[in-house]
Parts: C-alpha cells; structure tokens; sequence
C-alpha cells in the first residue's frame, strides 16, 4: 500500500482554476460589478506569472464579458458547463500517491443540499475529459463529499477542519468524527486531524468553511481569525475558537505558532444582513499570497503585513473582493489551485 500526503496549498502549481461569472449564475443581478472583480483577480494572477485556468460558456462569451484580459497566454478559456463559480468546492484535491501527483475528485453537493450542483459536480470528470487533468492522475472519490474549502493541510499529514461541516447530516450522512478521520486518512493520508468546533461568521453559508476562520501555514503556524471588539456578534464565538487552537498540538506534542488576522469591519448587504468578510479567505501560490481586500485602509493594511509573518518569502498582492462577499465568498472560494504534477502544461505552449 503506498502512502498518500494531500498537497499543502504553496506546493508547487501549474494554474488557478475559476469560473466566469454569467447571467445563468446567481451574479446576474450584479454581473458588471462581479466581472470587474474578477478582471482585477485574473490581472494581479497574470502579472505575477500565474496561469488562469477559466471556465465559460463559450470562449467568444468570455471574451465578450472580459476583453482582452482573457486573451492573453495566461489564460486558458476552458468551455464548461457549472452551476456557480465557487471553484474552491468543486475543483479537485491533489494528493502525492506513490511519488506521483494525483487529483481526487470528490462529490459536491452544494454545500448540503443548499443549492443546485449537477453541473459543478461533473467539472472535474470535463477537466479530464479536456486533458486539462490529465486522464492517468484522475481518481474518482465521488462517493464522498467533501469541498476544498472545509479542508486546510500543512503537507505533512495534518488537516485541520470544522465539525459543524464535516459532520453535516447532508452531506455525508452524519459520520462521526471517528469515521470521518478514518476517510480521511484512508482518502487524504490524514495522520493527524485537527477539529474546531467553535468559530461561526454571519451570512456564511457553508456551515462554517475551515478557509473562513483558520489556515494552516509552514513551520507548524495557523493562521485565524479574531476579533478584538466586545462589542461584536462574532467576539465570543472567535475568541472560544482562539482557546480551542491554543490547545491544539502538532504531532510531536508542541503548541502550534498562531497568528491572529484582524476581522473585517462589518460589511452588510441591501436588506441589512452581514455579510461574512474575512481575511482568511486569501490564495496561496508557491511564490505569491493574493490577499482579499474590503476597502477598508486599516484592516486591509494590517491583514497584508500580518500574513507576512507566516510567510516571509512570499509577496502579497491585495486584490478588492467587495463584490465577491455579496454572494458570501471571496478570494479562496473563488479559486482553486492545480497542482503541478497532473495539470497538463501542455496547454500554454
């Protein structure tokens, strides 16, 4: 039996993949204003050498709704069918199984039967089909569901993870923690499974995404998110969550390294509801962080300089995501790294 080690997201890549927002999306409502976000995010990705893989329509729609931003090398336009542009949930897992990459492609069911998903669940097996994937590296896991946003990994056996979501009755049944760590470890090679059962941010509705509230990072660090004013909803429940990493371990017994990003100032919607910004929602590539922003000059400030901390060597490239937070995302959900190793590179030659 050959060991399994799911990828750290700063392992090395070949693209980010996302989904263009479209009138068929839940974005019409709003679609200049999602577009003009997604020009930034493609544009600061492509400056800094990152290969965007795009789904869309078709690729003359995709030049109608972006120009020219998607024309260029670093873009490759992959004609696809989807529900919603989340690709964070839906795009696959890399995973090295016996010294070679692979993409495990597990079941969607958006986020427990919440909203409708036959298209974002078949994306995976359409990669594959398009040799973006390719064919060899591809493995079924479909059925279980499981969303890249609920897992975080430090490359070294550990994830970290929520129970409210992972236990979700509708997504896989109810499976006890027990269960649930021996999937893991047989799909992922999980060898050490970190469960927080408290932090919770309002208007998310992805019972409580692990990529919302904590990140793992190198050298044994996770990075969170807090809250500093007493006076907010989100106090107790972040600062319990705080308590709960304090007492987390790695497996050699040492306390984890914890840095704290600010929250966001509240953001709410047209009829007054919060939305659930975060600063814990950024990308990491091998070479760049690509951090969300809200346009608050403080916060957003801070949140850049505070993810330096966990990594030195990267640069940070803020990116504007107000727009994205309308429909209860943000960077990270948007995007979903391919890991070297079964992206096929053939396509940007």
């Amino acid at each position: 039996m050959y060991k399994t080690r799911f990828l750290a997201e700063w392992e090395p890549q070949g693209g980010i993949l996302m989904a263009l927002p479209d009138t068929f999306t839940d974005w019409e409502y709003m679609l200049i204003e999602v577009l003009d976000c997604y020009a930034r995010i493609i544009s600061a990705m492509t400056s800094e050498g990152v290969r965007v893989v795009l789904l869309c329509a078709s690729r003359e729609r995709a030049v109608e709704l972006l120009g020219s931003i998607v024309e260029q090398p670093l873009v490759t336009l992959v004609e696809a069918e989807y529900n919603d542009t989340w690709t964070r949930d839906y795009g696959p897992l890399a995973v090295e199984r016996a010294g070679r990459n692979r993409a495990l492609d597990f079941g969607f069911n958006g986020w427990g039967l919440k909203f409708a998903s036959d298209r974002d669940n078949l994306v995976n097996l359409h990669l594959r089909d398009k040799f973006i994937i390719l064919p060899a590296q591809y493995r079924n896991e479909r059925d279980f569901t499981l969303e890249g946003g609920s897992v975080e990994t430090d490359g070294r056996g550990t994830i970290l993870t929520t129970t409210r979501c992972l236990t979700s009755p509708n997504r896989n049944g109810g499976k006890s923690i027990a269960q649930l760590n021996e999937i893991l470890h047989d799909r992922l090679g999980a060898s050490h499974v970190l469960w927080l059962n408290y932090g919770a941010l309002e208007g998310d509705d992805t019972d409580s995404h692990i990529d919302t509230l904590a990140r793992m990072a190198p050298g044994d660090t996770i990075i969170f998110t807090g809250c500093r004013n007493v006076d907010d909803p989100h106090f107790e429940q972040l600062l319990t969550m705080r308590a709960e990493l304090t007492l987390f371990r790695t497996p050699s017994g040492d306390p984890y390294n914890l840095v704290e990003l600010p929250l966001p100032d509240p953001i709410y919607d047209s009829d007054g509801c919060r939305l659930p910004a975060t600063y814990a929602n950024y990308l990491v590539t091998d070479r760049v962080i690509f951090m969300p922003t809200y346009a608050q000059p403080a916060n957003d400030t801070l949140a850049c300089q505070t993810i330096r901390i966990a990594f030195p060597d990267h640069k940070v490239v803020p990116v504007d995501c107000r727009a994205l937070i309308c429909q209860h995302g943000s960077l990270h959900c948007a995007t979903m790294q391919l890991h070297a190793g079964f992206f096929n590179d053939a396509i940007g030659e």
